[in-house]
């Protein structure tokens, strides 16, 4: 199975929301799931985001080497799951990518739940870009109790 998380330039949401099922992946010994991150803007390479960068440390995530990139056709093809930030992602990649109706995603209301799976319950994790630290936290955390419930889904 590949799951790709998505948000506007894959520099803090999907760049966390990546390392921290990566991470939890390896704790359950599932080796059967690839993930990884993409965005809607591209953003040519750009780092991680320091604020999001150190958050994953303190947490005890890795953070380093993460570089943004472009969603790509080859990228939706491959996924088998597309998770979503954003209303603006999710239709985005759907007028795109027609074919991505039924594989696209919100990452939050996994936190309440597998029901995600067949509502498709539109709850967002808004950016916290350019915001102070506590807009940084409160995004992980959601993003943090969004991948546990994925986690028990998948």
């Amino acid at each position: 199975m590949k799951i790709i998380f998505i948000c506007t330039g894959n520099i803090v949401r999907s760049y966390m929301a990546e390392r921290v099922l990566k991470k939890k992946l390896i704790e359950k010994n599932r080796s059967d799931i690839d993930v990884f991150s993409a965005s809607i803007f591209d953003m040519n390479g750009e780092t991680g985001d320091s604020k999001a960068a150190k958050i994953l440390e303190e947490m005890g995530f890795d953070s380093h080497g993460h570089k943004s990139r472009l969603l790509t056709h080859d990228m939706v093809d491959k996924a088998d799951m597309i998770i979503v930030m954003e209303q603006y992602h999710k239709d985005t990649i759907i007028e795109t990518y027609s074919d991505t109706k039924d594989k696209v995603f919100f990452l939050k209301p996994f936190s309440r739940g597998c029901e995600q799976l067949i509502n498709n319950d539109v709850e967002e994790i808004k950016d916290p870009h350019s915001l102070s630290t506590y807009y940084y936290r409160l995004c992980f955390a959601e993003i943090y109790l969004s991948v546990e419930g994925l986690l028990k889904c998948i």
